[in-house]
């Protein structure tokens, strides 16, 4: 072949390489979103939450030491909101759509609720077989759904939480359930495995029940976290030792990862003025980033 041969040739092939590359799915791709810091380095490595109010207010647990939950102004600044009664200590929060502030309180195996504008924290329910409530999510009728792992067998249940405060455990023998989420249409509840790097999806009904167990979505490589549906249904997981917010469709398929300054976030929500901005808490960096989705978040869609 001569030189000139070998040219073309050579044009062609990264003709179609080029090609190749554009053409590729976009769940393959990570996304370049612009995530920045919302917040300066004042959490524990326990930071989690997040939880947005209608005012927009971002409440973060353990600012400064553990057992607290700090208050996020808009402009990043951040105070003390509430000590939690002593051997509590917050992990998820969820606010139900009259405003109350929910808290999963790991080491004391409650659920406590708090009263927002007085400040003052009671003990919602309580399960002394809960390994340690981690996760919450909530239903637009007030339903609240606990996941509780045991990191130590690498196993989990869930667990629901009725408005008279008593508690229902919804399964058992489960990998280690970490992240647990409502969907938009309150039809369907997801859990992930955080280990075992799967998403399971179940049939919801307005009682509370779940039915139907199948797989939403499996993972190849690291964990997953808190996650959070978006007012399209789509699901936002935050990827603990990856560094991303994975993206997925109602259907299950991966859209897109949001890449994130830090390696280990563990949980997120939305807010904002138009409920488009996701808030990250990153516990290898100890403050809260921030990036905008293409559409406002479920839970904030509520206020």
């Amino acid at each position: 072949m001569n030189r000139i041969n070998v040219l073309i040739a050579g044009i062609v092939f990264l003709f179609i390489y080029s090609c190749g590359i554009k053409n590729k799915p976009q769940e393959k791709q990570a996304s370049l979103v612009d995530s920045h810091d919302y917040t300066r380095a004042v959490f524990t490595g326990g930071i989690e939450g997040p939880a947005v109010d209608k005012d927009g207010i971002l409440y973060v647990v353990n600012y400064s030491m553990e057992g607290t939950i700090g208050a996020v102004r808009p402009d990043g600044i951040v105070t003390l909101f509430v000590k939690l009664p002593p051997g509590s200590t917050g992990n998820g929060l969820r606010f139900d759509h009259e405003g109350n502030l929910y808290v999963a309180d790991y080491s004391a195996h409650n659920v406590l609720q708090i009263d927002m504008n007085q400040r003052k924290v009671k003990v919602y329910a309580h399960e002394a077989r809960m390994n340690q409530p981690n996760d919450l999510a909530i239903m637009d009728n007030g339903l609240i759904f606990a996941s509780d792992p045991s990191w130590k067998n690498s196993n989990g249940r869930i667990w629901r939480i009725d408005p008279d405060g008593s508690v229902t455990l919804l399964e058992d023998d489960m990998g280690t359930t970490n992240g647990i989420e409502v969907s938009t249409d309150n039809k369907t509840l997801y859990v992930n495995e955080s280990v075992q790097l799967k998403v399971w999806a179940y049939d919801l009904t307005q009682d509370g029940d779940i039915s139907n167990k199948r797989l939403f979505h499996e993972f190849s490589d690291f964990g997953m976290d808190g996650m959070r549906c978006d007012v399209k249904g789509n699901l936002y997981i935050t990827r603990h030792g990856k560094g991303t917010v994975a993206v997925l469709s109602p259907e299950g398929k991966l859209i897109k990862e949001v890449i994130l300054k830090g390696k280990k976030p563990s949980n997120i929500a939305f807010g904002g003025k138009d409920g488009k901005t996701c808030f990250v808490t990153l516990q290898d960096r100890k403050l809260v980033e921030t990036f905008q989705a293409d559409y406002p978040g479920r839970e904030w869609n509520m206020w």
